[in-house]
């Protein structure tokens, strides 16, 4: 796997882990760089768990498309849709969250067109 070392990871912000704690709450990553074991394994994790969810949505597309399927297999696939979602909501808060803030124009002190002509 490639780890990619990412500038807004390297900051002084907590990283939000792709697993939860045995509690069910969210674990962070404190950190001063992007290229640590942590990171790599996390890294690593989303791959795996965003690759998944790409394989249980394509074998329950089947399921869900055959209108005689059985009740049981419906739900087992709902079910496991659900994990894949919350694992791939969880990767994707976790790179919003490491994303670098753009600065606007107006925090930089130039008004826009848009807020002159307002």
């Amino acid at each position: 796997m490639k780890h990619i070392t990412d500038p807004a990871a390297t900051s002084n912000s907590p990283r939000l882990l792709p697993w939860p704690s045995p509690d069910g709450n969210p674990c962070y990553l404190m950190t001063d760089s992007g290229g640590g074991y942590v990171s790599c394994l996390a890294d690593d994790l989303e791959a795996v768990q965003l690759a998944m969810g790409a394989d249980v949505l394509g074998l329950a597309r089947a399921v869900l498309d055959d209108p005689v399927s059985p009740y049981t297999e419906v739900r087992y696939a709902g079910l496991r849709l659900a994990e894949c979602l919350t694992d791939a909501l969880r990767v994707a808060e976790s790179r919003g969250l490491r994303l670098a803030v753009p600065a606007t124009e107006e925090a930089d002190g130039v008004e826009t067109s848009e807020s002159s002509t307002a």
